[in-house]
């Protein structure tokens, strides 16, 4: 089975190598494993890291250099849609900066062997985050992901803006992944609803999830805030959706203009 990672990077010059060379450790028994990196021309370099890395590992590591940065969730659709036509039977998406721990991956890869989608989740039993946050930031994200989304949504997913997810080939072509609207943080929560509304099951597996120890965090409270508010907008785009509107054929290629290494 081929598995491609994506990553989208912006200003992960410290942690790319590092995160690479953790993928590429894990050789998971009958996984043909890729990395695929999303980058939005950093100004650090990253981009150039990562062809570094892609020159020296060329059956292992491929570049996807996009000329702006106009937002997360863009950034990862492309690599989806990138991994798709590659051939990849799974796709997962993870954050680059070791908050997503490369651990977990097996156990997420046994756990979608009955499933449609594994979400790596904080918030589910045996999850936990950094003991470094404070008890306010800890509550504020509980509360947004177990309790104010899951009722808007009136979904049973604990971790709704978790980025840490394993995809099955048919469910994200299933999903149409171009119709997937939202950008930044709320996109995590746009393509997970989508994904329960059109009947896909979805399994949590736990994670901690740790702070990072190099370069700087895009996360703010600004940012978790208007995820939280955008959330009724992505319940009235997606509340008539069911299994009978899953898409069937792969997406419109949208890299003809965009190199890719």
């Amino acid at each position: 089975m081929k598995l491609t990672i994506v990553l989208p990077t912006y200003n992960e010059a410290e942690n790319l190598p590092l995160l690479v060379t953790a993928l590429m450790d894990l050789k998971i028994p009958g996984i043909e494993q890729h990395v695929l990196v999303v980058d939005d021309n950093s100004p650090d370099g990253t981009g150039e890291i990562a062809d570094d890395l892609a020159a020296e590992f060329p059956e292992w590591v491929q570049v996807l250099h996009r000329e702006t940065k106009d937002g997360l969730g863009k950034a990862i659709i492309e690599g989806l849609i990138v991994a798709l036509y590659d051939g990849a039977d799974y796709v997962l998406q993870m954050d680059a900066d070791f908050s997503h721990q490369p651990k977990y991956i097996p156990q997420m890869i046994k756990a979608l062997e009955n499933c449609d989608m594994v979400q790596g989740s904080r918030y589910t039993t045996g999850g936990s985050v950094d003991d470094s946050w404070a008890w306010w930031r800890k509550l504020l994200s509980w509360f947004a992901n177990s309790v104010y989304l899951r009722a808007i949504l009136r979904s049973h997913v604990k971790d709704l803006t978790g980025g840490f997810k394993l995809w099955q080939r048919d469910t994200l072509i299933g999903i149409d992944l171009p119709s997937i609207k939202s950008n930044g943080y709320i996109f995590q929560v746009e393509i997970t609803y989508a994904a329960l509304q059109l009947g896909y099951k979805i399994v949590e597996v736990p994670i901690h999830f740790p702070d990072r120890n190099r370069g700087e965090s895009k996360m703010s409270f600004l940012v978790q805030y208007e995820a939280a508010l955008r959330a009724f907008q992505v319940w009235w785009r997606r509340r008539n959706l069911s299994a009978a509107q899953r898409a069937t054929e792969l997406p419109p290629h949208p890299l003809k203009e965009i190199a890719v290494a």
